[in-house]
């Protein structure tokens, strides 16, 4: 005797009214309150002192932070989950709150666009009422620099430790990483392999961070930073070229373009790994990646995601002999590309 599932709006609600937690997170890292609970568990009236909140709803405020899993409570004291202190407490090289200081900051008022993005095509974000687009936003401003830099190590962290061991750096000795930002991949891959030695080649601006951050990890005398624009000048020749969350900044003809730059830049047999969100190839599973995609509407002209068959045919059209595909960690996977 079959039975059906209960048909139930449960799903649509959650997902519907999911802005609410997500709000809820954000704010609490605006406010800085894991920073706050990072040395000492609080109890609400002080919690509430130390970020200046209004009594009336400060209470809710932590305890649905606890329902979301964002925080613990032990008795009345409010303490950080191993995830928030690790992940969020500023500071710390493992924070990430930066890009998602980004995202309360820039994002969530420009998602709120999405349906006129769909329907125009156009970016929702600074563009639309004639501002400055993502790029000058983020790299114009030092402080909201360094904030994004160290979120994205932090965001890409797993995928870096993947990459630096799956990928078999045994046979090659130089990797060039394009915008390649503080360096996370680079240290990650070098600390791993005392043998490499790598270059970052991003915008000048970036050098005093990503020098600042290999420095920390005592690395200086094997990476260094190349200054350069990615589209303007050629990219620095190495055995191996990653690329990590770039290609889907930018639209089709600008992906073939930096794929044939740095096909143009490896030896024979050199590699090219290409990583990020990509999309399941049968476009169902990864929702990460293809909401990823939707952010590119909201924040540029013409950048989109895409899966590993569609990574690895544009590889094979720039002249790659050899592809594959293989999954890092979460919702990221690389493509590797062999000359």
């Amino acid at each position: 005797m079959s039975t059906k599932m209960a048909v139930t709006p449960e799903g649509i609600m959650q997902l519907g009214l999911g802005f609410w937690g997500s709000k809820t997170l954000l704010s609490a890292i605006e406010l800085g309150l894991f920073t706050e609970l990072a040395t000492v568990p609080l109890n609400a009236e002080q919690l509430t002192a130390r970020l200046k909140l209004h009594s009336r709803s400060a209470r809710d405020f932590f305890d649905a932070l606890v329902a979301l899993g964002m925080l613990d409570r032990e008795g009345d004291f409010y303490l950080n989950t191993a995830d928030t202190d690790m992940f969020l407490v500023r500071g710390k090289l493992s924070y990430l709150g930066g890009i998602l200081e980004m995202a309360n900051e820039r994002l969530y008022p420009f998602w709120g666009s999405l349906s006129e993005g769909l329907r125009t095509g156009l970016p929702q974000n600074e563009i639309r009422t004639g501002g400055a687009g993502l790029f000058d936003a983020v790299y114009g401003d030092p402080e909201r620099l360094r904030l994004f830099l160290g979120g994205m190590t932090g965001l890409s962290m797993g995928a870096s430790l993947a990459i630096a061991n799956k990928f078999p750096w045994q046979d090659y000795k130089t990797v060039v990483d394009v915008g390649g930002a503080q360096g996370g991949l680079l240290v990650q891959v070098c600390l791993a392999h005392p043998h490499l030695a790598g270059i970052n080649f991003d915008l000048p601006v970036v050098g005093p961070i990503f020098e600042q951050y290999v420095a920390a990890s005592g690395l200086s005398d094997r990476l260094r930073f190349l200054p350069g624009d990615f589209f303007a000048d050629p990219l620095p020749s190495a055995e191996v070229i990653t690329m990590g969350h770039i290609l889907h900044d930018w639209d089709l003809e600008q992906k073939l373009t930096l794929l044939d730059k740095a096909y143009r830049a490896l030896p024979e047999n050199g590699a090219l790994i290409v990583f990020e969100a990509l999309i399941d190839d049968e476009r169902r599973q990864n929702a990460f990646g293809l909401l990823m995609s939707l952010n590119m509407l909201i924040e540029t002209p013409g950048g989109f995601d895409y899966t590993g068959k569609d990574c690895s045919q544009w590889m094979r059209e720039t002249g790659f002999r050899e592809t594959r595909v293989e999954h890092l960690i979460g919702p990221d996977s690389m493509v590797v590309g062999i000359k």
